[in-house]
């Protein structure tokens, strides 16, 4: 959190960025969200605030996630859990902007098809100009597809849950942003985040043990996208990876 707090005002006033979408999946010591935090990264200026596979791991989350509009779940979970997969949006200069959040199925947690919920959730959002996606999946090839099934028909599809930022950052055929992961703020001397000697020692024994949070080489990683604000189809996309010191 002192590294979004710190790095993302100074890149918004800098870049003169409208909106901002984070993934908070991670925020509470590497899993899950809390109601504090999300309202930190709120307040760092961030406009809306999406989640994955870790969503429910802190109990709280759930009543808060009811009330709150600008924290998401991914829509294709079971619609009977609390929150939604889907948001609505303005910017400061009256530009819709609608978001989306969708987890992937392949070596994840079950869920319904992202695919054809990814489908009704655009019909729900063909008002907005902007159409933004976190697809919070594990695999590369999956999230290509999503990519190249939501060609032209959304702004920008972005991938997360992996961790580790990609070299793909691309305007596809159609107008679509698109790159498979689009990193971590976090600490990067470590493995996706926790602490390597812990990670390490159960790769080579097999036996459980809990992970920590590393604390070294904390950098700001996300992709900067411009828009055209008549058609909705994106113009350039870049990948910022920032330094905390």
């Amino acid at each position: 959190m002192r590294t979004l707090s710190r790095v993302l005002p100074k890149v918004i006033r800098e870049q003169a960025i409208d909106f901002v979408v984070a993934n908070g999946e991670n925020a509470a010591q590497g899993v899950g969200i809390t109601p504090n935090l999300a309202d930190s990264i709120l307040d760092a200026g961030v406009h809306c605030v999406t989640t994955g596979n870790h969503v429910w791991r802190h109990r709280e989350i759930r009543d808060y996630i009811d009330r709150e509009p600008r924290l998401l779940r991914p829509l294709n979970f079971p619609e009977i859990q609390p929150g939604s997969g889907i948001g609505q949006y303005e910017t400061a200069a009256g530009i819709s902007v609608g978001v989306i959040n969708l987890a992937g199925r392949v070596f994840m947690d079950p869920a319904n098809n992202p695919f054809t919920t990814a489908d009704t959730a655009l019909t729900d959002l063909a008002h907005c100009t902007i159409k933004l996606v976190d697809f919070h999946a594990e695999a590369t090839s999956e999230k290509r597809a999503m990519g190249f099934y939501l060609d032209g028909r959304v702004t920008c599809i972005v991938g997360t849950h992996t961790h580790v930022q990609t070299a793909d950052e691309q305007i596809l055929p159609q107008g679509t942003a698109y790159i498979t992961d689009m990193g971590m703020t976090g600490p990067h001397d470590s493995i996706i985040g926790m602490r390597k000697d812990l990670v390490l020692n159960r790769f080579v024994t097999g036996l459980p043990n809990p992970f920590r949070l590393s604390n070294d080489g904390v950098r700001f990683q996300a992709v900067q996208v411009e828009a055209n604000t008549e058609t909705g189809s994106a113009n350039t996309i870049k990948r910022l990876d920032i330094p905390a010191d």
